[in-house]
């Protein structure tokens, strides 16, 4: 319940404090006196956006502050968004100068979404459940399952739908990965034969330039390994050097130094040899097979033409290429897998929701013909006894986010008229009434603890205003009730009484609210049926109204 409302630097109010009771609170206020800037409060504490207009000029900021009465019911809420819970809540908006606006839930700084999640369970202005929004297929529908019962079902419904939307989301990033991943892979197959033909994990490309540079410069090689045999030949530096070792022998004895000239001359003598020895064995090695040539040619071509396409600069940027592709390669059937997987989910899913879909299809039907009776009885309570209120409801081929029910409210207000869709049959009187007696089920059927009427009682006057009061006020014993009413019918039947007016006050413009004692109540109930000129008819028939209650 609603307990409080403040008011700080709003629009033509500076300062306002208002306390609410239980049951049905009437505003009444001549034109213009600020009973809309109330209204306009209250839905900023509900999260509609600021304007920064709505600053007045006695402070940098605007503030509104509620305060409502909470239950336990509401423990889960603050316990899910990490709030502190508080049976006396206090709600806060904050509109300041340079643009920003805040949301305060027990002086926890809040989103809108928060806090609109939040108010939305505690206040219900009509503006919600107004002319326009009768006229909506989605709001005709919402209403039909509030009057039916069938909230829990619905949401229920639209939970398993959003899962729904969300596997169908996965399941086409899937197909169009699987695509994409389908339509490289006759490329990505060449490219990974391509590699193999390179044997990348057993040819060393190092040892294959070498080779190919050997084989390249075989000719040159020969004559220096050829020379080289020549050492040991006849005549060759072999034997002058053999000769030498022999006069130095015959001689070393004799000389320390030629002694160990001799040493040295033997190693030298063996290295030559050996080298002769090499040079030989190299020269038979050193057979240059034009066959193999070409092949190991072909293959350093290969590698590096391949490099170059790439744009890689080694062998181990192919090799984790090569790698990468077989990882890609492989995962395809996994991916296959994976989207024949999420199929068959978005397909159970889909069965299940067609099946939940004509359940609610079949329960909307069977239920509605008891809210028409009723609502019918109350139209006639409100004066439109010849009312033709009809809910036709047809199967559409395929469901959505309510199921797969589509709606036309029809209506005649008169006898012998056929029922047409309501936005083209109705007036704005018989909307209102339509609207109230509409709004006093939703109210038997939801748990609001407060609701806010702005001039339900539009386009009409006497017996059928009057029926419009006792309406409410049979409504205000259950609920919270709130509306700003021009009618005395129906500010009559009040429990509770408060004016709004416009005064000059330090050199301004400003609206107040002031809460009528018993007392007060017939000149205003008078005002409002003959004007700022009280006469003392008027006040009579206030007083006789105010008695009927």
């Amino acid at each position: 319940m609603l307990a409080a409302l403040r008011i700080s630097n709003f629009a033509l109010i500076d300062e306002v404090e208002l306390n609410f009771q239980s049951g049905y609170t009437v505003l009444t206020g001549e034109t213009g006196s600020g009973k809309s800037i109330l209204l306009h409060a209250l839905q900023l504490i509900l999260g509609e956006r600021a304007e920064l207009t709505v600053i007045g000029p006695s402070s940098p900021k605007a503030i509104v502050e509620a305060n409502f009465n909470l239950n336990e019911s509401y423990l889960s809420f603050f316990e899910e968004h990490d709030l502190d819970y508080d049976a006396q809540t206090i709600i806060r908006r904050e509109i300041a100068k340079e643009g920003k606006s805040r949301a305060f839930i027990n002086d926890v700084p809040v989103s809108l979404q928060t806090l609109k999640l939040l108010t939305s369970r505690l206040v219900q202005i009509h503006s919600q459940y107004n002319t326009l929004e009768l006229k909506s297929k989605s709001f005709q529908l919402e209403l039909i399952d509030v009057l039916t019962g069938l909230v829990s079902e619905r949401k229920a419904f639209e939970k398993k739908y959003a899962a729904f939307e969300s596997i169908s989301k996965e399941l086409k990033s899937l197909d169009d990965n699987y695509h994409s991943a389908v339509q490289a892979e006759d490329y990505d197959r060449f490219i990974l034969e391509e590699l193999q033909e390179l044997s990348l994990s057993t040819t060393d490309f190092t040892q294959l330039e070498i080779d190919i540079t050997r084989m390249e410069n075989a000719s040159q090689i020969l004559q220096v390994f050829g020379e080289m045999s020549q050492i040991t030949a006849e005549n060759g530096t072999y034997e002058q050097l053999y000769r030498l070792k022999a006069s130095v022998d015959k001689q070393s004895s004799y000389d320390p130094q030629l002694l160990s000239m001799k040493e040295r001359l033997d190693s030298i003598l063996l290295e030559l040899k050996e080298l002769a020895m090499e040079a030989d064995d190299a020269i038979d090695q050193l057979d240059v097979n034009e066959s193999e040539k070409a092949s190991m040619m072909e293959k350093w071509n290969a590698f590096n033409k391949t490099l170059n396409k790439h744009r890689l600069s080694s062998v181990e940027e192919l090799t984790a290429m090569y790698e990468q592709l077989m990882r890609k390669l492989n995962s395809l059937d996994e991916l296959l897998h994976a989207c024949t997987q999420k199929r068959n989910e978005h397909s159970q899913l889909q069965s299940e929701l067609w099946k939940d879909a004509k359940y609610l299809q079949e329960q909307r039907q069977k239920r509605i013909p008891a809210i028409l009776a009723v609502l019918q009885d109350r139209l006639k309570e409100l004066k439109l006894p010849h009312t033709t209120l009809k809910f036709e409801l047809s199967e559409l081929g395929e469901f959505n986010r309510t199921g797969c029910t589509g709606v036309e409210f029809l209506f005649s207000a008169n006898y012998g008229i056929e029922a047409v869709p309501i936005e083209k049959a109705a007036s704005g009187g018989e909307l209102s009434r339509l609207m109230l007696a509409l709004q006093q089920l939703i109210s038997e059927k939801q748990d609001l603890p407060t609701i806010f009427f702005d001039e339900i009682d539009t386009g009409v006057s006497g017996d059928v205003a009057l029926k419009m009061g006792q309406l409410l006020e049979k409504m205000g014993e259950t609920v919270q009730l709130m509306a700003i009413s021009h009618l005395p019918q129906v500010a009559a039947r009040a429990a509770h009484h408060m004016v709004v007016a416009k005064e000059l006050r330090n050199e301004r413009m400003q609206t107040t609210v002031r809460v009528l004692e018993s007392s007060e109540r017939p000149e205003e109930i008078a005002r409002l049926m003959s004007g700022e000129v009280i006469t003392e008819a008027a006040l009579q028939n206030a007083l006789n109204l105010l008695s009927e209650k």
